[in-house]
């Protein structure tokens, strides 16, 4: 279940139970057999682009590329699921290793601690560039009504991006600080380049304030709007998408028209 605060990425800082500290942009880090090397635990801060990803620590240790992509698919295979059923705070390393069969010994040799995870995690499953915002499908696929754009937006999200999505509204208490705010910054760029185009659907001025609540409720349904669809078992996927896309845009259409009345008035 996600309570009220877990649906706002905040730039507050909530409670922090990760096992990470920063200095001077180095992470600290102790694993099991308590080794250290200083060319692994260096993470860049710095997020001045809201479409990268995450700052993934930088973990060397194994030379054999292909096998530490294997054992980090297999780890972070793992950790989703255990951080979606337990909890992140829940969910310990002897855990992960567990279900992953990565040995504790060795599992350091591929990730740096378990907020390490946490952020290859939603580079995977939020930070997602195979899926489109709809600010970019709108203006990619101008061919297409705002019904459709609208439509194939929610597919992809729901689909796509469904646990990216659990993850990060469920973890937002143990991020880091920096972690959050470059997702916060990424939730409001996304969100005023959407504004940005609704402004030339609606013929609203830039302004308006309405344009950014049309905005976050697109937004709000398209991560959260499948968390309902084990209520709706007998409508398919393809139903939904249809109502759904078509409120948004008699939505849009209706503030369009309101505001071409409004003008034609004065």
């Amino acid at each position: 279940m996600i309570s009220g605060q877990d649906l706002t990425i905040s730039d507050e800082h909530p409670q922090n139970t990760g096992s990470e500290t920063t200095n001077t942009g180095r992470l600290c880090l102790a694993t099991s057999s308590n080794r250290q090397n200083t060319s692994t635990n260096k993470r860049k801060h710095s997020k001045k682009n809201p479409d990268e990803p995450l700052s993934e620590a930088i973990v060397n240790n194994v030379q054999n590329t292909a096998l530490v992509e294997q054992r980090r698919d297999q780890i972070c295979e793992a950790a989703l699921t255990l951080f979606l059923e337990k909890g992140f705070a829940s969910t310990t390393i002897r855990d992960i290793c567990a279900k992953s069969g990565v040995n504790q010994a060795s599992i350091y040799d591929y990730i740096a601690n378990k907020n390490d995870i946490l952020r290859r995690l939603l580079n995977k499953q939020w930070f997602r560039p195979d899926v489109p915002t709809l600010a970019q499908r709108l203006e990619n696929d101008s061919d297409l009504s705002l019904q459709e754009n609208v439509a194939n937006y929610f597919r992809d999200t729901w689909s796509k991006k469904r646990q990216g999505t659990l993850l990060a509204y469920r973890t937002v208490p143990y991020l880091q600080d920096d972690d959050r705010k470059a997702m916060r910054a990424r939730e409001k760029a996304i969100a005023k380049e959407l504004m940005s185009q609704l402004e030339s659907f609606t013929q609203l001025p830039a302004d308006d304030p309405t344009l950014e609540v049309i905005a976050q409720v697109i937004i709000y349904l398209a991560a959260f709007g499948p968390m309902r669809d084990w209520l709706i078992k007998k409508a398919n996927n393809e139903t939904t998408l249809r109502v759904v896309s078509a409120g948004v845009a008699a939505m849009v259409d209706q503030l369009a028209k309101e505001n071409s009345g409004s003008n034609e008035g004065k």
